[in-house]
């Protein structure tokens, strides 16, 4: 029992969580301004839903970790890159969600008139869909700093479940403060962009 407790484990939990939590202010971020197209009724439901699917999605990864290992072993090489499983999953979430930022910026900018999507993408089950793809790739991404953060699977699993709650607890303030100022939200958009 003293080893499960030790010094090592407990600072590797507070720096995992503390980690955790800022590598998900993205995601939180992302997640109002997707739930933000909702009804009023629907965007905190779909927020909530958004980031329970994340801690879920990153339980799963953890205690899938022998496969998180085996992303990162190089499956072929084009000149003097390898190609892993972990970077071809990251190219697919980063064109994502450069196509996801780049039609967002293009919304606010143009107006929802001239986009195409904007109807397609006002139903809780499509924005949910959208959270769910995005949570791939920000938990994979989170995962895997687990894993070279932390030992003990216990460590990895507490501070995960205690970051998406904490995500859970600030999500309403940081919609509504997103929303309020449409400067940080295009700030936001722009970063996911680069």
């Amino acid at each position: 029992m003293e080893s499960i407790f030790s010094v090592e484990n407990l600072l590797a939990l507070v720096t995992l969580t503390v980690m955790e939590i800022v590598l998900g202010v993205d995601n939180i971020i992302f997640i109002s301004i997707l739930a933000g197209k909702l009804p009023t009724a629907q965007q905190r439901p779909a927020r909530q839903i958004g980031l329970s699917l994340a801690l879920i999605t990153r339980l799963l990864l953890l205690l899938s970790i022998s496969w998180i290992a085996g992303l990162t072993q190089p499956l072929f090489e084009i000149g003097p890159w390898h190609v892993t499983g972990r970077s071809l999953i990251m190219l697919g979430g980063g064109l994502f969600l450069i196509y996801k930022a780049t039609t967002e910026i293009h919304e606010k900018l143009e107006g929802a008139e001239h986009t195409e999507q904007s109807a397609a993408a006002t139903t809780l089950q499509a924005v949910v869909f959208q959270i769910i793809l995005l949570d791939i790739v920000f938990s994979l991404d989170s995962v895997i700093t687990a894993v070279g953060m932390a030992n003990a699977l216990w460590v990895m699993m507490t501070a995960v479940i205690i970051a998406v709650g904490v995500m859970l607890f600030l999500a309403e303030g940081i919609a509504k403060f997103v929303s309020d100022h449409p400067t940080i939200k295009m700030l936001a958009l722009s970063f996911l962009l680069l």
